[in-house]
């Protein structure tokens, strides 16, 4: 899968809601009542990601957690990214 152009990222990005780039990857960082909310939503986040076969970066931080999407192997953001931070944003 080829990665995006940076109209597409840019085009993709305002499609979705508080997710930024930083250093390459698309981000977002959710907080939640306690670490056990936290925690069930990155199970429930797992399972998706690992249908989807994309498996994102995790940074938990007590009732904070943040996720980078990139696809590694395509060398930036594909669509695979877009498409797992959508299904993201539909869990929350």
């Amino acid at each position: 899968m080829p990665a995006l152009s940076q109209a597409d990222v840019s085009g993709r990005l305002s499609t979705l809601t508080d997710w930024q780039i930083e250093s390459g990857e698309l981000t977002r960082t959710f907080k939640f009542d306690d670490f056990r909310a936290a925690m069930s939503f990155v199970n429930r986040v797992a399972e998706l990601a690992e249908k989807a076969g994309h498996h994102p970066d995790i940074d938990i931080r007590y009732n904070k957690v943040r996720f980078g999407l990139v696809t590694h192997d395509a060398g930036g953001l594909t669509t695979k990214d877009f498409d797992l931070a959508s299904t993201v944003d539909k869990l929350n």
